[in-house]
């Protein structure tokens, strides 16, 4: 029994150190998106049009 009690403290402990390294992340930046700003002037979301026909174009759907 004494075993579950060890086992449930480690686990707390490894989470806790896991939420605190994400946190440090989300701080200092990881996670924020360079790229798409850079590249989101290439996909226009209005409708273009050209002599012959009229061409809409469709947002890209980002994964």
């Amino acid at each position: 029994m004494s075993v579950i009690y060890i086992l449930i403290t480690v686990s707390i402990v490894v989470a806790i150190v896991f939420l605190i390294a994400f946190i440090r992340a989300v701080k200092s930046g990881q996670f924020d998106d360079d790229y798409t700003p850079s590249v989101r002037i290439l996909f226009d979301d209005e409708i273009k049009k050209c002599p012959s026909k009229t061409i809409k174009v469709e947002k890209q759907k980002s994964i």
